[in-house]
Formats: C-alpha cells, sequence, structure tokens
C-alpha cells in the first residue's frame, strides 16, 4: 500500500515552521512564561471598541465573512486615499505574502531578500520552488542598494524590504525607500512590508502612488491595533495587481469576526495614540534596563527593541536561553551579525518588572558559560 505521492518539491522540504511558538515552548517545559516578549505582539490590546465589535459579531458567526471584504476595503481606502481596487483584504501579512508569492514565483525563480529578514517570506519562496538570494545587513539594517543590485543582476521576480525592520527595529527614511524603488529593475516587484510602520517616525514611508506597477505594500492589523490573533493584513498596489490576487486566494479565508473588528479598531484613533505612547515608553525603559546591564540597545522604530549582548552569537544564544530558563519569552536573530542580539517586545509594566530582574541572572548565568 503505498501513502501520498508528493509533488517531489514537497517531498524534498524540511518539514519546519519558521518559528517555534510561545506555547511550543510552554508545552515542551511543562510551565508558562512569565512575560511573553518573544512575539512582538500588543500586549495592550485591541481597542475597546474593537472588541464590543467581535463580541457583537460573534452571534453572527454562522455566516462566512464577506468575500471581497468590503468595507473594510473601502474604509482602508478612504484612510489611505487610494481607491478601493488599490487594496486587498487577506489573512495577516504573511497569508498575503504567500497569495502574491503563489501569484508570481514558478521554480527556478530569483527571489532577493535580506539574510537574517522577516523568515516568513523566505518559507513561502522555498515553499514554491523560488531560489533565494540573501544580501547582508550594513550597520544593523537591510541594504537597499545591495538588494537592487542583486535583483537586477539575477532577474529577480520579487525584492522584498521590511522598513521598519524585523528583527533589529531599525529603519530606512521615506526618502531612501523612495529612491529603491525608482530603481527597481524592469519585471522586478519590490514587496514592501510596513508591519511597524504606526510605531516609526512620521518621515519612514513614501507618499502612497497607488498606480506604480513597481511595489506593493503590506500592511497589518497585527501590531499597533493589537489583533494577531485575529489575522488581518492588507496590502496596497496597483490596481491590476491587487485584482490578480482574486485569482488564487481563499475567497473565505476572512472571518467575520476579524472582519468586524478590523474595522472598529480603523476608527479609534485615540486607542492607536495611546498604544503608540505606551510603546515609546516600554522602547525606552527596556533601553535603561539593557544600560544599567552594560548593553546597548540599537534605536527602535517597532514595537520591540534589539538589545546587543556584546558577544558573538553564542553569547547571545546563552542570554536568551537563560531568559527562557528564567520563563521570559524573548527571540533573536538568526544570523550573524544580527545574532550578537536579542529582541525584546514591548510589554505591559509587571512583565517589564519580569525582565529586568532576569535579565542580570541570564547574563550572570552566560558568562559563566
Amino acid at each position: 500500500m503505498t501513502g501520498p505521492r508528493y509533488t517531489e518539491l514537497v517531498a524534498d522540504l524540511p518539514a519546519t515552521v519558521p518559528f517555534v511558538g510561545p506555547e511550543t515552548q510552554e508545552r515542551d517545559s511543562g510551565r508558562g512564561f512569565r512575560a511573553r516578549l518573544g512575539a512582538n505582539e500588543s500586549a495592550f490590546g485591541p481597542s475597546p471598541k474593537a472588541i464590543a465589535a467581535m463580541e457583537a459579531g460573534a452571534a453572527e458567526v454562522w455566516k462566512y465573512g464577506d468575500a471581497q471584504s468590503f468595507a473594510l476595503r473601502q474604509a482602508l481606502a478612504a484612510s489611505l486615499g487610494v481607491g478601493a481596487q488599490n487594496v486587498m483584504v487577506g489573512e495577516g501579512i504573511d497569508g498575503l505574502l504567500g497569495y502574491l508569492v503563489r501569484m508570481l514565483v514558478a521554480p527556478g525563480d530569483a527571489v532577493v531578500t535580506s539574510d537574517g529578514a522577516y523568515p516568513t517570506f523566505a518559507y513561502h519562496v522555498s515553499g514554491f520552488g523560488g531560489v533565494l538570494h540573501k544580501m547582508p545587513y550594513r550597520d544593523d539594517r537591510e541594504d537597499p542598494e545591495a538588494l537592487i543590485a542583486k535583483a537586477r543582476e539575477t532577474g529577480a521576480k520579487l525584492v522584498y524590504l521590511s522598513n521598519p525592520d524585523n528583527p533589529m527595529g531599525t529603519r530606512h527614511d521615506a526618502d531612501t525607500v523612495q529612491r529603491m524603488i525608482e530603481a527597481v529593475p524592469d519585471g522586478t516587484l519590490m514587496v514592501l512590508d510596513e508591519a511597524y510602520l504606526e510605531f516609526a517616525p512620521e518621515d519612514t514611508a513614501p507618499a502612497i502612488d497607488p498606480d506604480d506597477p513597481r511595489v506593493i505594500r503590506m500592511r497589518t492589523f497585527s501590531k499597533a491595533h493589537g489583533m494577531a490573533g485575529a489575522r488581518v493584513g492588507y496590502a496596497i498596489g496597483a490596481a491590476p495587481l491587487i485584482d490578480a490576487f482574486n485569482k488564487i486566494r481563499n475567497h473565505f479565508g476572512m472571518c467575520r469576526i476579524s472582519q468586524a473588528g478590523a474595522l472598529a479598531a480603523l476608527e479609534d484613533g485615540a486607542w492607536l495614540a495611546h498604544v503608540q505612547a505606551s510603546v515609546a515608553a516600554g522602547r525606552d525603559r527596556i533601553a535603561a534596563i539593557a544600560a544599567a546591564n552594560g548593553l546597548a540597545a540599537l534605536p527602535s522604530a517597532t514595537n520591540f527593541v534589539a538589545i546587543d549582548c556584546g558577544g558573538d552569537g553564542a553569547f547571545a544564544r546563552r542570554v536568551l536561553n537563560g531568559l527562557v530558563a528564567r520563563a521570559v519569552f524573548v527571540r533573536m536573530p538568526g544570523v550573524a551579525p544580527l545574532d550578537r542580539c536579542i529582541r525584546v517586545s514591548v510589554g505591559l509594566e509587571h512583565e517589564l518588572d519580569v525582565f529586568e530582574a532576569a535579565l542580570p541572572e541570564a547574563l550572570a548565568a552566560a558568562r559563566a558559560g
């Protein structure tokens, strides 16, 4: 008796996921985390108005969500100053990246990204047989010039940039990003991941030209809007590209409750401002905790802070393991020289209290080897 006949591509891929979630780590260790500071979630939660909308929507969850996400797309378009035909809603940026790669990347096609950048994008590219070309960071930031040069050299279908960046929290200004867009080679699409944009200075993002066929922008309700578990992201791009998503996307992929929550969150600017202020204060506190322990925090335009542990990747891994052993969930970049850092999400005050107490103990254990 034979089993399923996998495609050659799937048969050759490892059965891995880009992230080991905190729940998995808790199950493996047999205990819960005291501070959940590793997934860049918003511990401040969604807008109370979004919660109320989702609670009300639960009574109608027997219905499929609107396959067009019509109301949410209309509201997003109005807030962005673009047409609804320039907006696609999907199951978080992760889901939209998967659809985009499926649309554009065939086995053997070149794709350019940065070595150490958001791994889910690379996961999708590998899953559809694309060939990844990874460029190193420069000064703890992705290198736009090197990315464009490699895209030109390889004839890449896609070139990916996150701004602000994950995992380092750094950013490029709007002029730099716009120059990168202007330099995109013919036949290449730039994927501009702006998941953390709401936490960044105002001069971070260039103005949106919805008809520019060289770039697609990705944004989310998972970070500043505190709805990571609801899985709502959106893409902004030229109308023909946005319309192409309808050829392959899961038309009922959006939960009705998530749609209602996102629509209410979008309308609550006061809550967003509260979260932004709380995150700014939390970043300052994390930087102060790092400094008190003789460590340097990288400037952050996100809701997390990368802390340079002052050694190599092996040392930073020992620090991370020491924190995890003390029930503090954090993560770290996966490649050198970025992996000299640990990455700490802004959490609630009591979680940062736990981190503050655990860090010197973890450092001492790491230095002892």
